[in-house]
């Protein structure tokens, strides 16, 4: 099953989507909105899977050829989205960056923040920034959609209240996140509105790809119409989604329709040479990180971070080429006031 939201209202019509993406039909009767959905998984998502396969015989009342650019985020805004760092390997490049030790407990003890989630972009919409100098940066991600998880739950059992999967593009200013955290407190202007893919897939749909914890396959950034990134998504991911979502569950219950995201994805590099696509790498999911290498191989970075007009392009195909959750396709613009 795939889900979308046509972009209205605050919160957006929910969608059915048809696995090639081509067609929708509104969950009328059903759902008005995928969290009015989430909030009664149960008893929702086999009507909504009822739905869908009307749809795939072309039986579906209302339904109509969908243009990516009509969709909000699948959900336009959530109760709570909570980003971890399960690729230790960014998480050690990035802090090399700062000049920032990395403590050995990181390997054991996940990394989360909790980022705003009343303003999500959709998946086409523009990266608005008020100054190139915040040091603008995308971050290709996987996230999942729980149902309401109990606090303290372990992680065999957080991986049951996984209901639907998504990519992320968490956008990153920088040039402001040291300062942020040098306070002691977390990031905050560091990191602005987040876009996710135009659908959010049930994680029967991904097939032998999906091991129940991580999504093992490439996803590919293409930074101004050129191949930058086809890290692999479930190699290096130190901390899997179950893992992820007990860790955000330590210490209060998760309502159903929260959002709990990998961090960039990251392969690990060959320290001598680096591991750009034109190394015969798989690339980088951010530029952070070819910037960080740059300044182990060179001792300076020369990759500039993304200027006005700069465009992202972040897809995830199956084994056949076939688009999974379409993509979330950006281009960065100056944020005019008034």
């Amino acid at each position: 099953m795939k889900l979308a939201s046509l972009n209205v209202g605050r919160d957006g019509q929910l969608l059915v989507v048809s696995n090639d993406l081509d067609r929708a039909v509104p969950a009328y009767g059903i759902a008005q909105t995928l969290q009015t959905a989430l909030d009664d998984w149960a008893n929702m998502a086999p009507r909504l899977t009822e739905l869908a396969e009307t749809l795939a015989n072309g039986r579906a009342t209302g339904a109509f050829d969908l243009d990516p650019g009509d969709l909000a985020s699948p959900l336009p805004r959530a109760y709570q989205w909570a980003d971890g760092s399960a690729y230790v390997n960014h998480v050690e490049l990035v802090r090399r960056a700062r000049g920032a030790e990395m403590p050995e407990s990181f390997w054991s003890d996940p990394l989360m923040y909790q980022g705003g989630s009343d303003s999500f972009i959709g998946p086409y919409d523009d990266i608005a920034v008020a100054s190139e100098d915040y040091g603008i940066d995308f971050e290709a991600e996987i996230a999942v959609i729980t149902d309401d998880v109990p606090m303290g739950v372990d992680a065999e059992a957080a991986g049951r209240h996984i209901m639907l999967v998504m990519l992320v593009n968490d956008v990153s200013l920088r040039g402001l996140i040291p300062g942020e955290l040098g306070k002691g407190f977390g990031f905050f202007h560091g990191k602005p509105s987040t876009a996710f893919s135009p659908v959010a897939v049930s994680p029967d749909e991904l097939g032998d790809a999906w091991d129940g914890g991580r999504l093992n396959l490439p996803i590919f950034c293409d930074l101004n119409g050129e191949p930058f990134g086809r890290a692999n998504a479930g190699i290096d991911m130190t901390f899997d989604f179950p893992t992820l979502i007990a860790h955000a569950a330590k210490t209060r219950p998760l309502c159903a329709g929260t959002i709990v995201g990998s961090g960039t994805i990251s392969n690990k590099q060959d320290a001598a040479h680096g591991s750009a696509l034109a190394d015969g790498g798989v690339g980088y999911s951010c530029i952070a990180e070819i910037r960080m290498q740059e300044t182990i191989q060179d001792g300076a970075p020369k990759t500039p971070f993304m200027s006005f007009g700069d465009h992202i392009h972040i897809e995830m195909p199956d084994g056949e080429g076939n688009t999974i959750f379409g993509a979330i396709d950006q281009e960065v613009v100056r944020y005019e006031t008034g």
